[in-house]
């Protein structure tokens, strides 16, 4: 028969933190370290098994955690850690300081996969697929297309080639930008797309 988990203990709190649990968890391991997890507990003064203690203070109340949103920097750092580890968040926390396993798994979810998941992308199926943090912000620009109009063709009537002016013309139209350059014989027409970035949550 397996071992009872230690949070079924009797007479042992189980939910929300309090503050002055905290508290006592804080003063504790600032004075004595954690040392013991299974002990550490009773020795604070704490009503709450040894899993519960390591993980407020794993997850919570350690003073190097970084609080805040994700730099660049780190999504890049996650994206690329996962394309090469996969899951193991532990892993990929031990080259993010500051940052907890348990956070860098919750952002993961909610945030970055949905987000290739919208692109068509699923880094569960793909886990070689190398992964660059600009793919994530932006659409993938598409080459502006190009329609050359071929001058006239040499005829009787037209005998030369015609030499294009020097002079040449730009419209613009307001919102999408639709230059025209049109000379003599040859028109180019060049759309150019504007580069829309990606909504980020």
């Amino acid at each position: 028969m397996g071992r009872t988990p230690c949070c079924e203990k009797e007479g042992l709190k189980k939910g929300p933190w309090t503050p002055e649990e905290d508290q006592k968890l804080i003063d504790y391991i600032q004075k004595h370290g954690y040392g013991n997890w299974r002990t550490l507990p009773k020795n604070a003064g704490l009503q709450r098994c040894g899993k519960s203690c390591r993980l407020r203070w794993t997850n919570y109340l350690r003073p190097d955690i970084k609080r805040g949103r994700f730099s660049f920097e780190e999504e890049e750092t996650i994206i690329q850690l996962h394309s090469i580890l996969g899951n193991k968040w532990s892993a990929i926390a031990a080259r993010l300081p500051g940052r907890t396993d348990n956070e860098i798994k919750n952002y993961w979810n909610t945030h970055i996969r949905k987000r290739l998941l919208r692109m068509g992308i699923d880094p569960n199926n793909n886990p070689n697929t190398k992964l660059t943090h600009p793919q994530l912000f932006h659409r993938s620009m598409k080459s502006p297309p190009v329609a050359v109009r071929p001058p006239p063709p040499l005829t009787a009537e037209n005998p030369t080639i015609i030499t294009p002016p020097a002079t040449n013309y730009c419209s613009s139209v307001a919102g999408n930008v639709d230059s025209e350059f049109k000379l003599d014989a040859v028109e180019l027409k060049f759309n150019i797309f504007q580069y829309n970035q990606w909504e980020w949550d």
